[in-house]
């Protein structure tokens, strides 16, 4: 990797023996570490709080799919115009769903792609949630559980849509830059 990651020069920490072996599981597994990481690698404390809430939002067990979580992050990151989650996140649902296509229109404007009905009100909720959340009622959620999601799917897109709101202001802050490597991936 070349180049500044962030705006700031917060140095770098010597890495725990944690931290390097978690990076060597994202090289092995992504072919990169992503720049995300290394933003926060300054301190391991930041790190670990970091990874430990995307790893169990975005990977743990969840009635949503991988494809439907990463589909969360891109949409408000589109309304949040996050550069860094826009082009990673933006690289996953391509990756997901096979769909190059799909990929750039939620990246561009999640109404635009072909979603079926239980996706678009999964979706809109976390646009409301993004755009509007004092204006989050009851029949929200009663359109999330009439399109099929329980209480807990409503707890997770919630928490999705909340993890990237505050990770597109943090990204913004410090002008995060993703991995040039994402550009590339699943196109």
């Amino acid at each position: 990797m070349t180049g500044k990651i962030t705006a700031l020069d917060l140095g770098q920490a010597e890495l725990s023996e944690a931290t390097k072996a978690y990076f060597a599981k994202c090289e092995e597994k992504l072919g990169l570490v992503p720049n995300v990481l290394r933003a926060y690698a300054f301190d391991d404390k930041k790190l670990r709080a970091f990874t430990d809430m995307y790893n169990d939002l975005m990977l743990g067990d969840s009635g949503l799919s991988k494809l439907e979580r990463e589909m969360i992050a891109v949409a408000v990151s589109s309304i949040n115009h996050c550069y860094y989650c826009l082009t990673a996140h933006g690289a996953a649902v391509r990756q997901l769903s096979g769909d190059p296509a799909l990929g750039e229109m939620m990246v561009m404007n999640f109404r635009a792609a072909d979603l079926s009905p239980k996706q678009a009100a999964m979706l809109e909720f976390a646009a409301k949630l993004t755009e509007e959340p004092a204006k989050v009622v009851e029949a929200d959620r009663a359109t999330l559980r009439k399109a099929g999601f329980t209480d807990r799917d409503i707890w997770d897109i919630a928490s999705t849509a909340a993890f990237f709101n505050m990770s597109n202001r943090v990204a913004a802050a410090i002008d995060m830059r993703p991995n040039d490597e994402y550009h590339a991936m699943a196109r």
